[in-house]
């Protein structure tokens, strides 16, 4: 950084008063502090790296003490930075400040390939970690794991399951897949569909590949009874709110019929509205949320979960809040790809075999178009894009409603009246009775819809009367006022 970028930084710690993500502070009045290898760990292990800032006291209320050897404390950091697995490279920056000097340390963020960056000196699993809010955390066995996977890149997928071959597999399913397999592969047409299942991965010295189990075996479970789907409808916005549920189901069998069994539970406990053509006037009832959008969560979850051993015992997680949909699944972001590239960038994929034979069944189109599609929809029916994020090894997608003010405030009635007005005008486009229009509201009073709605459109001009020198005729009817 620049001199007058790290005066800016020494500013701004004096407004906030404390630590960060990516800000750790170092007093350094009487020495090098002796243990960096916890935060040297923690920045070279997120995207964003992190700045270690020397001079500065948070112990005594953030006071600028200044170090005791700038020349000394940029030799020692740097001994303790090769010290690292990868070593790390700082970038040291020294400011002189009101008779003081302060070092800065800026800590790159290493590629995921490299990760995790850890102490020599204890090893990779018990020197590795994780930056959580303003300290370090040691890294869990299986964070630890997640990174050795993408590095050397292990494919859980393919690992067999002991005991279970071919013939414990639904044959029905099972010969669906190899049909679209051979469809339009002339040179694998032709192979015995024993061996096609060997060259696909699909077995291997006998027994069937976890995959294959997955997909086409009629009750995985039997064999993996955490891999399933837990899903829940909750009566308040947390999980510890009122009642323990509203509705509870344990969703078991194949990947596609879970998928389908976890959607039929969507149906059933998301909030329904009516809307109503504004042209024909037909009524059609609205899920809260897109369906497509949800199944897209909903693919995504058990297509690029984890299936390490590590995550055996980790069902995904649905959950129905009155405000917002979670979708929780086994198994961060894999791969180089960051949270705010999703849907711009082409993914690593965790399990290439089940995301292509979900594409070939025509659950899924392993495009990398899902997530896009999600942003669409939901900008389309003027909710919130969706939430992504992606920590402690689990990887969380939330759906959620469109923010609305308290009922009976200023602020909701403003919303609520906007939004009247203009669906009422919309369905006006064609002459409309007062029951037509009281029903389109949703609103059993007819005097009511009368007064407070149509009458004020009526004397703003955004509607007109059919029979003006009439207004209370059995004959009346509104329509928009075009200009």
């Amino acid at each position: 950084m620049t001199q007058d970028e790290f005066r800016a930084l020494l500013d701004r710690i004096q407004q906030t008063r404390c630590e960060t993500a990516t800000l750790e502070l170092k007093a350094a009045a009487a020495g090098c502090p002796q243990r960096l290898y916890d935060t040297l760990s923690a920045f070279s292990n997120q995207d964003d790296g992190g700045c270690i800032v020397f001079g500065v006291d948070e112990a005594h209320g953030f006071a600028e003490t200044g170090v005791y050897d700038a020349q000394d404390l940029q030799k020692k950091v740097q001994e303790q930075c090769l010290q690292m697995e990868p070593v790390v490279r700082p970038l040291l920056t020294v400011l002189a400040r009101d008779g003081r000097t302060f070092v800065a340390a800026e800590i790159p963020g290493l590629d995921a390939a490299d990760r995790p960056c850890h102490y020599k000196g204890r090893g990779r699993l018990h020197g590795s970690y994780v930056r959580c809010g303003d300290s370090d955390q040691p890294m869990t066995e299986y964070e630890v794991y997640s990174y050795e996977a993408f590095r050397k890149k292990y494919q859980d997928e393919l690992r067999t399951v002991p005991g279970v071959t071919t013939a414990d597999l639904d044959r029905k399913s099972l010969d669906t897949w190899l049909q679209k397999l051979k469809r339009d592969k002339p040179h694998l047409a032709q192979l015995p569909d024993a061996q096609i299942c060997r060259l696909m991965g699909l077995e291997k010295d006998g027994e069937a590949a976890l995959w294959a189990v997955l997909l086409f075996s009629p009750y995985p479970q039997a064999w993996f009874p955490q891999l399933a789907i837990i899903a829940t409808a909750l009566p308040g916005t947390a999980a510890a709110d009122g009642a323990r549920f509203l509705d509870n189901q344990r969703i078991e069998g194949p990947l596609p019929e879970m998928l389908e069994t976890a959607l039929q539970f969507c149906w059933r406990n998301l909030k329904k509205r009516s809307v109503i053509d504004a042209r024909t006037g037909k009524r059609d009832d609205v899920l809260e949320y897109p369906p497509e959008t949800i199944r897209e969560a909903l693919i995504n979850a058990l297509v690029h979960r984890d299936y390490s051993i590590h995550t055996e015992g980790m069902p995904v997680q649905l959950q129905l809040y009155p405000d917002r949909l979670e979708i929780c699944s086994p198994g961060g972001l894999y791969g180089r790809l960051g949270i705010d590239q999703l849907g711009h960038c082409q993914p690593d994929t965790r399990n290439p075999k089940i995301a292509t034979a979900m594409e070939l069944l025509g659950y899924a189109e392993n495009r990398y178009s899902g997530i896009p599609l999600m942003r669409r929809q939901m900008h389309e029916r003027h909710l919130p894009a969706p939430d992504f994020s992606s920590h402690g090894g689990m990887f969380r997608v939330i759906l959620r409603e469109q923010e609305t003010y308290a009922p009976g405030s200023r602020e909701f009635r403003v919303q609520e009246e906007v939004h009247g007005a203009e669906t009422l005008a919309a369905f006006c486009s064609v002459p409309r009775s007062r029951e037509e229009i009281a029903a389109f509201l949703g609103i059993a009073s007819v005097p009511y819809a009368l007064r407070r709605y149509v009458r004020p459109l009526v004397a703003q001009g955004v509607l007109r009367m059919t029979v003006p020198d009439r207004p209370r005729s059995r004959q009346q009817r509104y329509v928009r006022d075009e200009p």
